[in-house]
């Protein structure tokens, strides 16, 4: 890392987005700080890691503090990630929902960790597809980030073509995007959709109008300590419905990380609150 000023420099800065984020940086990740770091530097004209930290110190500006955090969060997303748990959901989850909550007529989808957007439309483009089943309901999706630069693309809804071509069947592109000089709009009937907003999952409450019956939290539990992960999972469980489902990312489990949450009986590769199969069995 350096000299030993760069190396305690390495240190607040892992000390920094750990305090407003919850996340750790793994000694895989640790290399690529200054990189991940260089164009905030350039923009506020900062010389190297040190005066970056320093001027963090000193410093009253919110626009450093914001940037820095921003830039050391890894925001990798795309459409449709692992297309077969978006035809599970499509196909099965979807409609175990309506079940459930076929006499309030209400579905409530929380994306925690929402990163640009990619999968909050995929989930958004799902229920559009589902159109006539939807009718009559109401169907709130609320997508929540640390990153205001990654919701504020999320909210914009605007992708490039390397975007666009990850992970999106050309057919749902050209019914759902517009194609534009800037690159590839998501049509306004699907922004509006979804509400988008900053948000720390550890510390604000989501602004949910009612508990969510599907949560996605993909592949940012990977980031925090077990204590921060215990105290993320007591979170997701505590804006969840009395019957709802936990969508986690390929390389997280709850086994060993919480007692909140169990693997669902019916549906692979899902979660449920863990008193949700206590009450299912006390009924059965």
């Amino acid at each position: 890392m350096g000299a030993s000023a760069s190396e305690s420099a390495y240190r607040v800065l892992m000390g920094v987005l750990e305090s407003r984020t919850g996340q750790t940086l793994s000694p895989s990740r640790i290399w690529r700080i200054e990189m991940s770091l260089k164009p905030v530097m350039q923009r506020h004209n900062i010389a190297d890691l040190d005066a970056l930290v320093a001027g963090l110190v000193t410093s009253n500006s919110r626009q450093l503090l914001d940037d820095t955090v921003d830039a050391m969060l890894n925001n990798e997303t795309y459409f449709y990630r692992e297309y077969s748990l978006f035809d599970d959901i499509a196909a099965t989850v979807l409609d175990k929902l309506r079940e459930i909550n076929k006499l309030r007529r209400r579905l409530t989808i929380w994306h925690c960790g929402v990163s640009t957007g990619q999968e909050a439309y995929s989930l958004a483009m799902l229920i559009a597809e589902q159109g006539e089943k939807w009718a009559g309901w109401q169907v709130d999706i609320v997508g929540t980030d640390v990153s205001y630069h990654a919701i504020s693309r999320a909210r914009v809804g605007l992708y490039s073509q390397f975007e666009i071509q990850r992970g999106l069947p050309v057919q749902r592109m050209v019914r759902w995007f517009d194609q534009t000089e800037a690159g590839w709009l998501v049509k306004a009937d699907i922004r509006r959709r979804i509400d988008f907003s900053v948000q720390n999952m550890l510390t604000d409450r989501p602004p949910l109008a009612s508990p969510a019956d599907l949560i996605f939290c993909r592949n940012l539990l990977l980031y925090f300590s077990a204590p921060m992960r215990q105290k993320a999972f007591a979170k997701l469980r505590a804006m969840a419905a009395p019957q709802s489902f936990l969508v986690l990312g390929a390389g997280e489990t709850v086994l060993g990380q919480t007692d909140q949450f169990v693997a669902s009986p019916r549906l692979r590769g899902l979660y449920e609150p863990a008193d949700q199969q206590v009450r299912r069995a006390a009924a059965a």
